[in-house]
């Protein structure tokens, strides 16, 4: 995939205005919508589709503090696939939190500590993903192994975060 930062034209940067995001997107799928484009050329009216298309997939790819942070790793070169083992100590902490949950799921109030407990590690690790790539500097490797560390507990806690909110839907 095309870098997102490039096609959106936004600063790669984690912390993004989430707002100044969705204008630009709406600016660019406006500029680009196929109605634009329905007395041009075939080949043209193809490439404003193909654009369109990556525009939409550069915007889910940005507003989503997860998939952000996989673009920057990539971005700086870094692999970020299922490759990336996740530390004992996170598996053992992960594997207490989902206990915990199966034990409380019929309290809700239990589950929603749970849930804000792990709220609460996946805002520290994001505001560890935005001190790593947010500074006027480009990340040296230590911060980028850090700033990959984060995003494999983010996934995790993301998961989680999910499950508890299933249990409380249920």
């Amino acid at each position: 995939m095309t870098d997102p930062f490039d096609l959106l034209g936004v600063a790669r940067r984690f912390s993004l205005d989430r707002a100044a995001l969705e204008q630009r997107h709406r600016d660019l799928s406006r500029t680009l919508h196929p109605d634009r484009y329905v007395q041009a050329p075939p080949g043209e009216r193809r490439m404003a589709l193909d654009r369109a298309v990556a525009v939409n997939e550069a915007f889910r790819a940005l507003r989503d503090p997860l998939t952000r942070a996989e673009a920057l790793l990539t971005a700086h070169g870094l692999s970020v696939g299922d490759a990336d083992r996740p530390s004992q100590a996170l598996l053992l902490e992960v594997m207490d939190l989902r206990e915990a949950l199966d034990e409380g799921r019929r309290t809700p109030a239990k589950v929603t500590a749970l849930l804000e407990q792990v709220r609460a590690r996946t805002k520290s690790e994001e505001n560890l993903l935005a001190a790593v790539f947010d500074g006027e500097t480009p990340p040296d490797a230590a911060a980028l192994a850090r700033a990959r560390d984060a995003l494999v507990r983010l996934k995790y806690f993301r998961r989680f975060e999910d499950e508890a909110d299933d249990a409380l839907d249920s």
